[in-house]
């Protein structure tokens, strides 16, 4: 801290774009996961020029430097774990060419997801990854975790949207990556590196995206079933059919609860709900997709099948899976949602006996769990409810997070499906990405040979979550 020279970082880019009042520096220290830890300073760049001099400085006196967008991420990318200086890019918000004949845009990455698709819509084009967070969410943010969302199973993550990236490196040097082209042959196609890596690597100043076309019909479903096992076999059986929904959601009954307790929407009170769309340009193709997922459904024990192309029927069809987060916190009186394994991915015919599994595992931890998700992309999302004011509960937590993530190792899952690594979930990729990890350090030297990009994440976190942080969170006694 006492290295850090705040006139050096006011003369960059003005005194009112640097914060180090110790309540700004509370505010930016966390972001949407449980941990918090205080930077030394907040600067907001407005061009990729000030980034370049802000990181000369930086690297010359190896301060950490931390990117963060809106601070939407559940896993603590953003947190400074070793301090330093927090980096808001949102002032870098602009749209700087949208390019209908080549099919992509280019943008700063402070723009708002939902900001871009607003510009885009007119131009009947669309960006496809749709975060819950895509409000607020930041395309340099989505790059950086390699973000997804509902609509994932059919157009994919941020990486499949990227065509290119301008990065500045820790030296201060600006370098591009990547082209305009839909395919590139030659050498390591390193923007897709940048997608997943968290701001470890260099700070995205620009992004070259493709969009697609927006869909003029849109059909929306959804179906219910008695037993898990029975949507589960929905869910094989749509994805090895040739379907290709644009949405397959999962909700099981803790979610359910959660929904009516919070939104009074009276969902059945079933085992689980199966939430499936389909999209396209003609409505004969989208009449043949939607009937052959309710009829797979139906197969399968699915009953009260409610299907509707009316966009107000859709929105209340969805509206219980569109708010399912936030109500989460009402399913139980003083036991509020966390995010800790939250977005693991298993395959598809693993999906409900995980959801079981997941259960299964909160009761033997006395804690309850919620497990619901993107099925259609074989993404899991869980939260778990506890009182959060007692550090058995945080322990249990911390034994029931590494037993799912066992067990979703052990049938050939993964970490993480959307959301990043961050700090919760570095123990389990660590092991997960073990043959891979001083790989992992080796390519992060090479961009990043003063190790002052993000420190402490991805393959060089603690192994020690529930410790590697204060928790945003008031604990009687300490977790140990």
């Amino acid at each position: 801290m006492e290295k850090l020279n705040i006139s050096r970082l006011k003369e960059i880019v003005g005194e009112k774009n640097v914060k180090d009042d110790p309540a700004d520096l509370y505010i930016y220290g966390t972001d949407a996961s449980v941990h918090q830890a205080m930077p030394w300073a907040v600067v907001r760049p407005e061009n990729a020029g000030q980034v370049q001099e802000i990181m000369r400085y930086a690297n010359s006196e190896k301060i950490p430097v931390i990117p963060r967008g809106s601070g939407s991420g559940m896993c603590g990318q953003t947190v400074p774990v070793n301090g330093g200086i927090i980096l808001d890019m949102k002032r870098m918000n602009k749209i700087l060419e949208i390019n209908l004949e080549d099919v992509y845009c280019r943008v700063e990455p402070g723009v708002i997801d939902d900001d871009l698709n607003k510009a885009l819509k007119p131009y009947n084009v669309f960006f496809p990854p749709t975060p819950a967070s895509s409000i607020i969410a930041t395309i340099g943010g989505e790059i950086a975790n390699n973000a997804s969302g509902v609509r994932s199973v059919k157009y994919g993550a941020a990486r499949d949207s990227l065509l290119g990236v301008k990065l500045v490196l820790a030296s201060g040097d600006m370098i591009s990556f990547g082209t305009t082209t839909r395919v590139e042959a030659s050498g390591y196609q390193i923007e897709r590196i940048i997608a997943g890596s968290e701001g470890t690597l260099g700070v995205i100043v620009e992004a070259t995206l493709k969009f697609v076309p927006l869909p003029t019909i849109r059909c929306l479903g959804m179906t219910n079933f008695n037993k898990l096992e029975e949507a589960g076999d929905s869910i094989s059986e749509i994805m090895a059919s040739g379907c290709t929904p644009s949405m397959l959601e999962l909700v099981d009954n803790v979610a359910i609860k959660a929904i009516n307790n919070a939104l009074k929407l009276n969902l059945p009170d079933v085992d689980a709900i199966l939430i499936f769309e389909a999209d396209g340009m003609v409505k004969e193709a989208v009449d043949f997709e939607i009937t052959k997922i309710k009829d797979i459904c139906e197969t399968h024990g699915g009953f009260g099948t409610e299907l509707s192309f009316d966009e107000k029927e859709r929105e209340r069809i969805y509206t219980g899976r569109k708010k399912l987060f936030p109500s989460l916190s009402k399913y139980k009186e003083l036991m509020p949602s966390t995010s800790l394994a939250d977005d693991m991915t298993v395959p598809y015919s693993k999906m409900a006996e995980t959801t079981r599994k997941i259960h299964e595992i909160a009761k033997q931890n006395n804690i309850i769990m919620s497990a619901y998700g993107h099925c259609g992309s074989g993404c899991m999302h869980t939260k778990i409810l506890m009182d959060t004011t007692k550090s058995e509960s945080w322990k249990a937590a911390e034994k029931a997070v590494a037993q799912i993530y066992e067990y979703v190792n052990s049938v050939g899952g993964t970490t993480s499906a959307e959301h990043g690594i961050g700090i919760s979930k570095a123990p389990a990729f660590k092991i997960e990405k073990a043959a891979s990890l001083e790989l992992m350090r080796g390519i992060k030297k090479a961009f990043d040979p003063n190790n002052i990009l993000n420190p402490g994440k991805l393959q060089d976190a603690s192994d020690d979550w529930l410790n590697a942080t204060k928790l945003r969170y008031t604990v009687s006694d300490k977790c140990e």
